[in-house]
């Protein structure tokens, strides 16, 4: 045999391990797309069979119209909004200014959140002094404190921006803190080693770290944002959907109450999108979740 000839048997696994791998890789990616349009199907499916069955039993007077109304005279209530306004002006504006109000107030309390929770979360000192303080403000149903927010800064926007900041600051916070107490205390140590400063160790070391667990609350305050706008807006409003809920319970408007349900239903769906969107961005490093 010539030696520049190898056996089959040794060129066999060099050729076809590639081969092998790509199949690997292309099989897995065809598993995931299956199982995204399994998932995307089956949870549409359930929608219909839940709305369908609701709308059934409705006609069929099993649970009362009246008070439980149903899927179509819902969308009918949406569709005349949209299209002839609500008595408060048009439906965009209400959703506008619930939604502004629901933003300020996010942004408001995730600041506050991060920069409490990171302090006192690398000052022991701080955490120590102020951590009963927080612990009985955090026992306080915050919900309770909308109607003092009212009395406080009147039927405008600020008292439901005051209303939503409540509610956010506390998870962002908890969860802030935590992330600066679980930081690598090797990380920390190097970056002392190589002479930064507390400033640059927070800034370059700290932040970036517990940035994972500050995104984690960011998904559930915004829903917290919305419902401190709405129960401001329910207590005392001039408008907004919270108004819209108020005036469609004074008016025994089962479908009102319904729709404008929907329609924050639809906006918190549409703001957990953007924020998953943006942590998959900046987390690129992370490896993509098997269950997405």
């Amino acid at each position: 045999m010539s030696p520049d000839v190898m056996p089959e048997a040794q060129v066999a696994p060099a050729m076809t391990e590639p081969g092998n791998k790509t199949d690997r890789a292309h099989s897995r990616a065809r598993a995931v797309r299956r199982r995204r349009i399994v998932v995307a199907v089956s949870r549409v499916l359930l929608l219909v069979a839940v709305l369908g069955l609701w709308e059934l039993l409705s006609r069929a007077e099993v649970i009362d119209p009246f008070n439980f109304s149903m899927p179509s005279k819902i969308w009918d209530q949406i569709w005349t909004w949209v299209t002839h306004g609500t008595a408060l002006g048009s439906l965009g504006e209400q959703i506008w200014y619930t939604l502004y109000e629901a933003l300020l107030g996010w942004v408001v309390g995730v600041v506050a959140g991060v920069v409490f929770g990171i302090a006192l979360g690398r000052i022991t000192l701080l955490a120590d002094v102020l951590g009963p303080y927080i612990k009985v403000l955090n026992s306080i149903p915050r919900i309770v404190l909308a109607p003092i927010f009212v009395i406080w800064f009147g039927l405008g926007p600020a008292s439901k921006v005051a209303s939503a900041v409540v509610l956010v600051f506390f998870p962002v916070f908890f969860n802030a803190f935590q992330g600066a107490r679980e930081v690598d205390r090797n990380l920390v140590a190097n970056a002392r080693i190589l002479g930064a400063s507390d400033r640059r160790v927070t800034v370059q070391v700290v932040i970036p770290s517990a940035t994972s667990w500050i995104f984690t609350s960011l998904h559930v305050s915004f829903g917290f944002a919305l419902i401190g706008a709405i129960v401001g807006e329910y207590i005392g409003a001039t408008k907004g959907i919270g108004l819209l809920v108020a005036q469609s319970q004074g008016t025994f408007n089962a479908a009102g109450v319904y729709a404008a349900m929907v329609i924050l239903a639809v906006v918190a769906l549409l703001a957990e999108g953007l924020l998953t969107f943006a942590e998959r961005r900046i987390f690129r490093w992370k490896p993509a979740s098997s269950d997405s």
